[in-house]
C-alpha cells in the first residue's frame, strides 16, 4: 500500500485512535486480514467472523510488526477503531484507488471470472507492474484487501467483481470505480439466489452502469455471443467493445479448434490485426475467456502479436481450476473442483471428452466424477438430470456421482439417458469416490473431478496423487480472512 500516517487512515475511515502513542507513525506494509500473513509496518484488519473473531489475534499481529489494528472496540494494542469494520475498509480502499490514478479493470460474470482475470492480469504483466487478487477475492472484504496492494508503481489494477444478489457489484464499483468493466456471460450460477437468470443480468450489468462516459474514457468489454451480456451495451454510456465468435465482435476468434491434448486453438482478430494462438489451458471455454482477456489487453495498447504470445504462454495461476497431473502410472487427474454450475460443467466434460480421446483410441478411459451444484433452487433437479445426461451423450464412459440427493439426480439422469451396468455409480462421499477409483483405474485413464466448492472434492484429486490418501489432501480455506 502507498504509505500513510494513523492519523490520515483514521481520519479517510472516520475512527477514533487507541492506545497509538504516535498518530504520525506511517503505515508501509500489507493491509491483511489474517494475522498470519503481517508484515512489519502493515495494518492488521480485525472481522468478527462466525467461526473465528480476529480480534482475538490483535495483539500478536502487533507483536509481529503491525503498525495498528482497524477494529470494532479498543483492544489494549493501537487501533483504529471504528462502527463497522467492513465499511472502513473499503473506504480506505477507495482513497487510495483515487490517489493513484492507476488504470482499475472490473471484470464479472456467472463463469470464468477468475480464469479471465488470471489471463488479464498475465497479459497487462508485460506493458506494466500489474495488481491482481489471487483466487477469487471478489467480495467487499478481498476486493479492497487487493485494491489496497497497489502502490505507486502499479499501472494496472485487475479485480473479480462478484454478485450475491442485486446492489452487490454496484458498491464494490464504488469502492474500486473501473474505468474498463468486463463482463463474460449470464448463466445459471447462484439462479437459486437471484430467481432467475433476468435478474443475474440486472446484477452483472450494475457494472457497465458504474463506468464513465466513452469520452472520460469508460470502456465496456462485452460478450457479443451472449444476448443479456451483448444487450447492456444499453445500459453504459461508455464505448462498447465486443468480443466472441459473432461476426461483429471487434475481437473475434475464428477457426477454433481443440489440439490432442484438449487445448485450445484459434485465430485470433482485433483491429489492428491478427495472430495465431495456441493455449496451454484446457478446454474449449478458455477461448471466450481469452477473447475477453484480449480485447482488455487491446484497448490498453498491447500490440496483437503480443496478445497472442502472450496467450499462448498464459498458465492457470489459481489452484483447482482444471489443474492436469498425469501420474507415474499414465493415468491423467484433471481437478477443476474449485466450483461448478451447469456451464461450467458443460464445459468440463467436453474438455474431458477431447482430452481422452488419444488414451480411449488406446483401450484407456474417460472418468467423471462429479458432486453438487450448488445454489440453483427449484432449477436443480433439472439441472444435475441434465448434466447426468449430457455425460452418456458426451461417450463419458464413467460417471461417478458423489454426495446425497443431487449426486443421485446426476446418476438418475445418465441411467434415464442409457446408461448401463457400471457406466454410472453413485457413492456417498469423497472417500468412497476414491476406494472406487484405486480399485479400477487403468494407466492411460483421465479423470476429471468436478463440484461445487462447498463438496470439497478436491480431496478425491489430491488423494488420487498422493498415496497416503484423503489425509493429504488440501483442506477448506475458511477462517483465514477473520482471523
Amino acid at each position: 500500500m502507498i504509505s500513510l500516517s494513523l492519523a490520515e487512515i483514521a481520519s479517510i475511515v472516520g475512527g477514533q485512535q487507541y492506545d497509538i502513542p504516535d498518530a504520525d507513525r506511517q503505515v508501509t506494509g500489507p493491509v491483511v486480514a489474517d494475522s498470519r500473513a503481517v508484515r512489519p509496518g502493515g495494518l492488521f484488519v480485525a472481522f468478527a467472523g462466525e467461526r473465528v473473531d480476529g480480534h482475538d489475534f490483535a495483539r500478536g499481529a502487533v507483536e509481529a510488526g503491525a503498525v495498528a489494528v482497524l477494529a470494532a472496540r479498543p483492544l489494549g494494542v493501537p487501533a483504529i477503531v471504528v462502527h463497522d469494520v467492513t465499511a472502513a475498509l473499503g473506504a480506505l480502499a477507495r482513497a487510495v484507488v483515487e490517489r493513484l490514478g492507476t488504470t482499475v479493470v472490473g471484470l464479472t460474470g456467472s463463469a470464468g471470472k477468475t480464469s479471465t482475470k488470471d489471463l488479464i492480469a498475465q497479459l497487462l504483466q508485460r506493458h506494466g507492474p500489474t495488481v491482481w487478487p489471487e483466487g477469487n477475492l471478489n467480495n467487499e472484504i478481498g476486493l479492497p484487501l487487493t485494491a489496497l496492494r497497489a502502490d505507486e508503481t502499479t499501472r494496472h489494477l485487475v479485480l473479480e467483481m462478484g454478485a450475491r444478489g442485486v446492489g452487490h457489484i454496484r458498491y464494490l464499483a464504488t469502492l474500486t470505480p473501473p474505468r474498463i468493466g468486463v463482463v463474460l456471460n449470464v448463466g445459471s450460477a447462484h439462479i437459486g439466489e437471484f430467481g432467475g437468470r433476468a435478474q443475474i443480468a440486472e446484477a452483472k450489468g450494475e457494472l457497465v452502469e458504474a463506468l464513465p462516459a466513452a469520452e472520460d474514457g469508460g470502456i465496456a468489454v462485452l460478450n457479443a455471443d451472449d444476448p443479456y451480456v451483448r444487450a447492456m451495451t444499453a445500459r453504459t454510456k461508455a464505448r462498447t467493445v465486443l468480443f466472441g465468435e459473432a461476426e461483429d465482435a471487434a475481437v473475434r476468434a475464428e477457426n477454433v479448434r481443440l489440439t490432442e491434448l484438449g487445448q485450445p486453438a484459434f485465430t485470433l482478430h482485433t483491429p489492428s490485426g491478427c495472430s495465431d494462438v495456441t493455449m496451454r489451458l484446457y478446454g474449449e471455454h478458455h477461448v471466450s475467456n481469452a477473447l475477453a482477456a484480449a480485447a482488455v489487453a487491446h484497448e490498453l495498447g498491447m500490440p496483437v502479436d503480443e496478445i497472442a504470445t502472450a496467450l499462448s504462454e498464459a498458465g492457470t495461476l489459481s489452484r483447482w481450476r482444471m489443474e492436469v497431473t498425469e501420474r507415474a502410472d499414465g493415468v491423467t487427474v484433471v481437478n477443476d473442483a474449485y466450483n461448478a454450475n451447469p456451464e461450467s460443467m458443460r464445459a468440463a466434460l467436453r474438455a474431458l471428452v477431447a482430452m481422452g480421446a488419444a488414451a480411449k483410441a488406446k483401450g484407456a478411459r474417460t472418468w467423471a466424477v462429479l458432486g453438487e451444484m450448488a445454489e440453483l433452487g427449484e432449477e436443480s433437479l433439472a439441472e444435475h438430470d441434465a448434466v447426468g445426461r449430457l455425460v452418456v451423450r458426451l461417450n463419458v464412459s464413467k460417471l461417478v456421482a458423489v454426495g446425497g440427493r443431487e449426486a443421485a439426480w446426476l446418476d438418475m439422469g445418465a441411467k434415464n439417458e442409457g446408461s448401463w451396468g457400471e457406466e454410472s455409480v453413485h457413492v456417498s462421499d469423497a472417500r468412497a469416490a476414491v476406494d472406487l477409483l484405486r480399485s479400477e483405474l487403468r494407466p492411460g485413464d483421465v479423470v476429471l473431478v468436478k463440484a461445487s466448492r462447498s463438496v470439497g472434492l478436491e480431496r478425491v484429486a489430491a488423494a488420487l496423487l498422493d498415496d497416503a490418501g484423503l489425509s493429504g489432501a488440501a483442506g477448506a480455506e475458511g477462517g483465514a480472512a477473520t482471523r
